[in-house]
């Protein structure tokens, strides 16, 4: 049985699956929700246009982040889950670190988490938080595509004979 699940979120549709999923498991299975949110400060390095100072973005950046905590609590206890929350801060590291960090803390018995199911050079430059919570976490990981539909395959053209 899983008595509390960790749920990631950043607002994304890719998250929202995620979060869909754990809230499925926490309902058949009596569990707690336990969501986090994680303010990375390698954001601010991509560089803000001028006039907006780092102190003023990373506190936009919070804003953002106990938005969207906020909107993932009320959607899980709208389903009758008990529901909490923490926003936390990354500092140089990854968010998977942060991630990681949370699920001991918490004494999480589950991850579920989205993934965009970025390959080749996409999850090279990018990373993958996912694929490293997975690597490194001592409870089991759910992983949930945000795609809701499946990429279309081209259809084969037909070479007609003349």
């Amino acid at each position: 049985m899983y008595a509390k699940i960790l749920v990631p979120v950043d607002g994304s549709q890719t998250s929202t699956a995620g979060l869909a999923e754990a809230i499925k498991i926490a309902k058949s299975q009596g569990s707690e929700i336990h969501l986090v949110h994680v303010v990375n400060d390698l954001v601010l390095d991509a560089g803000y246009g001028c006039g907006i100072y780092a102190s003023d973005a990373l506190e936009m950046l919070r804003k953002a982040g106990r938005d969207i905590l906020h909107a993932a609590q009320e959607k899980v206890r709208h389903e009758g889950i008990k529901v909490s929350s923490t926003l936390l801060e990354s500092v140089g590291g990854a968010a998977s670190e942060s991630i990681l960090n949370e699920a001991q803390a918490c004494s999480a018995d589950l991850v579920v988490m989205g993934t965009h199911g970025r390959r080749g050079l996409a999850r090279f430059v990018m990373g993958s938080d996912a694929e490293a919570v997975v690597r490194a976490c001592t409870v089991p990981v759910l992983l949930v595509h945000g795609r809701t539909q499946p990429k279309a395959v081209p259809a084969r053209a037909e070479a007609s004979a003349a």
